[in-house]
């Protein structure tokens, strides 16, 4: 996977996310919703046979939108472990 900026202000930073697809960036978009900070929290495809999602990050200026991004992988991260572990559980 790889991310590539395309727009960055103090409140906002657009980016495309290379090598993903909805599984990431739907769960990722409705995680950043979960902070008062965010505003906006977006992504789209611009056409299904260059599947590229741009995601968008807009908050109201006092977190900026990188922290707000780290810290919404981190909780998806986590709650993929505890997933994991759980499905190692079921034999």
């Amino acid at each position: 996977m790889e991310l590539n900026v395309l727009e960055e202000t103090p409140k906002r930073v657009t980016f495309e996310v290379k090598g993903s697809n909805h599984t990431l960036c739907n769960p990722l978009k409705v995680e950043l919703y979960e902070n008062k900070h965010v505003k906006v929290a977006t992504y789209s495809v611009m056409h299904p046979l260059v599947p590229v999602p741009r995601m968008i990050v807009e908050t109201d200026g006092e977190v900026k939108p990188r922290k707000l991004l780290a810290d919404a992988a981190a909780k998806l991260a986590e709650a993929a472990g505890k997933l994991k572990k759980e499905f190692k559980k079921v034999k």
